[in-house]
């Protein structure tokens, strides 16, 4: 497998969507025309071309997983010739090289903080991604790729102020930020009135090492309360040792 054979795969898929709208399209003629052809039938369905067709008629945006600067140049290309968006490149290590492109284009990336030269692909991450992307006016926002990094992703975001972003700045790397690239800031990213009470309160800043996590609300109900838990397990450790 090489990039010049995957994006050549990702523009066949993409062709043979578009023919499939335009038998549809045909069909759709002929079947609202005065007279249609007594044998005529429907294209044949296609699930996976539905979804590409979907794309291609902008229902749905696409998020291209890429490292390095010549696969998201090429990704970029595909969408101009095809007209579909993208909502972001996911981990976008080399997204540093190009930012005049991507923001000519309206792409977002998002990335990790600190992890980076873990594999050929990522050989030319450097921690300052997110921080001079985010400079250059670019959307960004931090994703974790894992079960592990999302329970601590604000520590992560924190991780951004030593690279040259404010704490407003890094906060908005994992709120308001990914609500836009996910198309959901109606509902999500922010506190405004309207929107789902999806919240997590801390002790100090959330930016900040020596924060914790004291409470969380989702949807207007309360999913996690530190002080009510320590009370909690205090009662049972009590009750255990009248028990003993």
């Amino acid at each position: 497998a090489t990039r010049m054979g995957a994006n050549a795969l990702i523009r066949s898929e993409l062709l043979q969507a578009r023919d499939y709208m335009a038998a549809w399209d045909r069909y759709e003629q002929l079947k609202k025309s005065k007279n249609p052809p007594a044998n005529l039938l429907p294209p044949r369905k296609d699930l996976r071309l539905e979804t590409l067709a979907d794309l291609l008629r902008g229902k749905l945006v696409a998020r291209c997983h890429a490292y390095v600067a010549t696969e998201m140049l090429e990704f970029l290309n595909l969408s101009r010739e095809f007209g579909f968006k993208i909502g972001a490149f996911e981990h976008a290590w080399e997204a540093y090289k190009i930012t005049n492109e991507l923001k000519a284009a309206g792409v977002g990336i998002s990335v990790f903080i600190d992890s980076w030269a873990y594999k050929m692909e990522a050989a030319e991450g450097i921690a300052y991604n997110a921080a001079y992307c985010t400079k250059k006016g670019l959307l960004v926002s931090i994703n974790s790729d894992s079960g592990e990094r999302i329970r601590r992703l604000f520590n992560e975001a924190g991780k951004a102020v030593k690279y040259g972003l404010t704490r407003d700045e890094a906060l908005k790397l994992i709120t308001i930020n990914a609500a836009k690239q996910l198309g959901v800031d109606h509902l999500v990213g922010s506190i405004e009135v309207g929107k789902q009470a999806d919240l997590a309160l801390f002790s100090q800043h959330p930016m900040s090492a020596y924060t914790r996590c004291e409470m969380t609300i989702i949807e207007g109900e309360v999913y996690f309360d530190r002080e009510a838990l320590l009370k909690e397990r205090a009662a049972a450790s009590t009750k255990k040792g009248d028990l003993s």
